[in-house]
């Protein structure tokens, strides 16, 4: 080959390579085979949780001391006022303790007087050498013996004073009657319930709710509580408290929705029905495989329906036990990939395989 030809044939070779390179470069991202879910949003405000409305404050009234009920002037259901007598148990026993312990102050007292007059007239003697000064110590400390008995006998006093006292029960704040523990001609324990008083003005919806519910339960929670046989009454409320675990029969948990301002034909005792807040109703999952974490922040691969090309988006999301739930940068209707999302390049190219449940 001569000297021209070989000048002539490098450049070529050189020129189909380089155009050899820009071909397998340019060369499109190949189809890639994914499986994926179509977002659908659960309906949490279908989910109706039945309860009743109860007071938030209430107290069981029992008596301090044993004994016979004489008298309950109340009822289930009637109005009483703070301080009212609700209760009374027989005082004979009592009534004769304090007696006993006046009389025994009464003793002590004369007895007291005595000691004192004595150690007075030593006083007097002593100055006259007219006694001893060991009779005299004797009168002082007999004299301090008395004061300190009558002392005794005045808080034996008191106590028996106090204990007749525990003879009645009233009523610590001004309510309604729910609940009656005894009957009269009945023996009642020191603690044992009697009588049961809740205040009225403060009422909050109890209702038991499932491990269906679509929402995980915390206080704060919004809900729209209505009439059972009114829906048209309603109020709203916000989770007060949570149960701290399942019922072991119903596994239902025992939530108090505390209410605002709730209508006056929210009785006690009234049949209501609780729906999460209409803001709350719709929710979006996805599983926990879609979620690719870069920089603090979450994404997911949707798939844009027009050409079946994959485009990363970030998301706000609350974790919970059976996966994550997007409260935002989604809606419902998008296809979000659920694996080899690691794999993805934006703009790529996706072929769906099969479809997976949320």
């Amino acid at each position: 080959m001569t000297r021209r030809a070989v000048i002539v044939a490098g450049p070529l070779a050189c020129a189909l390579a380089l155009a050899g390179c820009q071909q397998e470069t340019a060369a499109p991202e190949p189809v890639r085979p994914v499986q994926s879910v179509l977002l659908e949003a659960d309906h949490a405000d279908d989910v109706v949780a039945v309860g009743v409305i109860e007071p938030r404050y209430k107290t069981n009234l029992g008596f301090r001391v044993l004994g016979r009920l004489t008298a309950r002037p109340v009822y289930v259901g009637d109005i009483v006022s703070e301080g009212q007598t609700v209760g009374i148990v027989d005082s004979t026993a009592l009534e004769l303790a304090v007696r006993a312990a006046k009389g025994q102050l009464a003793k002590a007292e004369a007895q007291f007087a005595t000691v004192r007059a004595t150690e007075e007239r030593q006083r007097t003697l002593i100055t006259t050498d007219a006694t001893t000064k060991q009779t005299l110590d004797n009168a002082e400390q007999a004299r301090a013996g008395a004061e300190a008995t009558v002392a005794h006998e005045q808080a034996n006093l008191t106590k028996a004073i106090e204990q007749l006292g525990y003879s009645q029960i009233k009523a610590d704040f001004a309510g309604v009657v729910t609940a009656v523990g005894a009957e009269v001609g009945q023996v009642v324990s020191p603690g044992q319930s009697v009588v049961t008083i809740a205040r009225p003005d403060v009422r909050e919806a109890v209702v038991d709710i499932g491990e269906e519910f679509p929402l995980p339960l915390e206080v704060g929670l919004p809900f729209t509580v209505s009439l059972q046989l009114l829906p048209s009454v309603q109020a709203e409320g916000r989770i007060r408290e949570i149960a701290p675990q399942a019922d072991p029969m119903t596994r239902l948990r025992r939530v108090r929705i505390a209410l605002s301002n709730p209508p006056d034909n929210f009785r006690l005792g009234a049949t209501v029905t609780a729906k999460l807040d209409k803001h709350q109703g719709t929710i979006l999952r996805l599983p926990a495989s879609a979620v690719l974490v870069k920089g603090g922040a979450n994404f997911v691969w949707t798939v844009d329906q027009r050409d079946s090309t994959a485009l990363l988006q970030e998301i706000q999301l609350v974790a919970e036990q059976a996966g994550v739930r997007v409260t935002g940068g989604l809606a419902p209707g998008a296809r979000v990939v659920t694996a080899g999302i690691h794999s993805l390049k934006q703009g790529q190219r996706v072929r769906i395989e099969q479809d997976e449940k949320p």
